[in-house]
């Protein structure tokens, strides 16, 4: 990759030593930590009961660059399920170093943002990878939007640039940007008003060897995606998380699916425009060396092929999916016995909807969590089918991850038991 690393930067280290230091001394003075809850009556924090785990403390690091250091033995890293293409490693990042080339030649800069509206495809983490390699910043909009929904993003967000494929060109139409189409271009594309700077493969291919150089040096701290949420409570809102940010939870979801212990098969259903899909297979599952299985057409059949296929072993999904899993007699013309772990975020299932599930895939660690865009995928979770076991639970706070329950009217800290707001605070928290 075209990668700028310069000498550490000592002095924000020993800073960032010396906070860390600190917050341990906090901790040994909050003698009073009750072992059951992790609550603190001194200060009113319930600190995560979780193993901490260890951050880079590299100034200049990219995520781009931190998923692309990380050791593993993984073969390949992205199939199409559909066509049955496959992306190896090597693949993968001679394809992320070459568009990151090619944007650059585009004029794309640290800081500038890059619009990307595309359902889930081995090509949405290529693009992922390069804008966020290059310091750009990434905003990724649900392809399913109104024209309108997309514009307000876009006015919202000021894109330099936008990725997408051909069906969803005409939503495109209009914004003003050069476009980078992810598949092949017709000109008989009609009156659309669309500028279309290049295709994806056209790129990749021009920047074959790109070379090493110098480019702006980017920094943990810097904004690195900018997904808009919220938008069941009004207009959606942009939400900026840095590198720092998304770097914490990937070593998080590593450590939470154990993918130290080898690589995993996912199944790429949760779309990836959603912090969800992007943090656990768009970069987490990639970081550890893992498969992922992109299924793209709808239906319990196409999942159900995909597993039996590919040996499917982990499959985040939301709830509606476990409740159709848990119910369909389709599934039983199918061999899923490679399935090991679900992973359900989005909602909390119902007792029925658990025990059902439980009873049609007994040798399934049915896991679940809660999180938000806000905290960048991370907030609490089941890690183990014995904390699964209590129905309603979210389980508990992810590493590092420290919680106060709020008064909402008197704005007072309330202990354990307490009724009220939910604060988060810790290193996947947006900017």
């Amino acid at each position: 990759m075209i990668l700028f690393v310069p000498p550490p930067q000592r002095e924000r280290e020993r800073e960032r030593e010396r906070e860390s230091v600190m917050k341990a001394g906090e901790m040994a003075e909050c003698r009073l930590i009750k072992h059951r809850s992790g609550f603190c009556p001194s200060d009113c924090i319930f600190y995560s009961k979780r193993k901490p785990v260890a951050l880079p403390m590299e100034d200049h690091l990219d995520v781009a660059t931190f998923v692309a250091s990380l050791p593993h033995s993984g073969d390949v890293a992205l199939i199409d399920a559909t066509t049955g293409e496959k992306v190896t490693y090597p693949r993968l990042w001679s394809m992320v170093r070459s568009l990151a080339a090619g944007l650059s030649s585009l004029g794309v800069r640290r800081g500038d943002v890059v619009l990307l509206i595309s359902p889930n495809s081995v090509r949405f983490p290529v693009v992922c990878l390069a804008v966020l390699s290059l310091g750009a910043v990434l905003t990724a909009a649900n392809p399913l939007n109104t024209t309108q929904e997309i514009r307000q993003q876009a006015s919202d967000s000021r894109p330099v640039l936008a990725f997408t494929t051909p069906e969803f060109l005409p939503k495109v139409a209009g914004l003003g940007l050069p476009i980078v189409l992810m598949g092949h271009y017709s000109h008989g594309g009609g009156r659309l008003d669309v500028k279309v700077a290049a295709t994806m493969q056209q790129l990749v291919e021009a920047w074959p060897t790109p070379t090493e150089g110098l480019r702006d040096a980017v920094r943990q701290g810097d904004t690195a995606t900018l997904l808009y949420s919220s938008g069941t409570t009004g207009r959606s809102k942009g939400v900026a998380s840095s590198h720092r940010s998304l770097i914490a939870t990937i070593i998080m979801v590593m450590q939470r699916f154990r993918l130290s212990d080898g690589a995993q098969t996912f199944l790429g259903r949760v779309p990836m425009f959603h912090v969800y899909g992007l943090t656990v297979l768009g970069l987490g599952a990639l970081a550890s060396g893992s498969t992922v299985v992109v299924v793209s057409e709808p239906g319990l059949e196409s999942i159900a092929t995909a597993i039996e296929r590919y040996g499917v072993t982990y499959f985040p999904l939301a709830p509606p999916l476990v409740a159709a899993l848990a119910k369909s007699p389709t599934l039983d013309l199918y061999d899923m016995s490679s399935l090991q772990t679900v992973l359900c975020g989005g909602a909390p299932l119902s007792q029925d909807v658990v025990q059902e599930f439980e009873a049609r895939f007994p040798q399934v660690a049915l896991l679940q969590g809660f999180a938000m865009t806000e905290t960048t995928g991370m907030g609490s979770s089941t890690d183990t089918v014995e904390e699964s076991k209590r129905i309603g639970s979210s389980g508990l706070l992810s590493p590092n991850m420290e919680a106060k329950i709020v008064d909402a009217e008197t704005g007072r800290a309330l202990g354990e038991n307490g009724r009220g707001e939910l604060w988060l605070r810790g290193p996947c928290i947006m900017k």
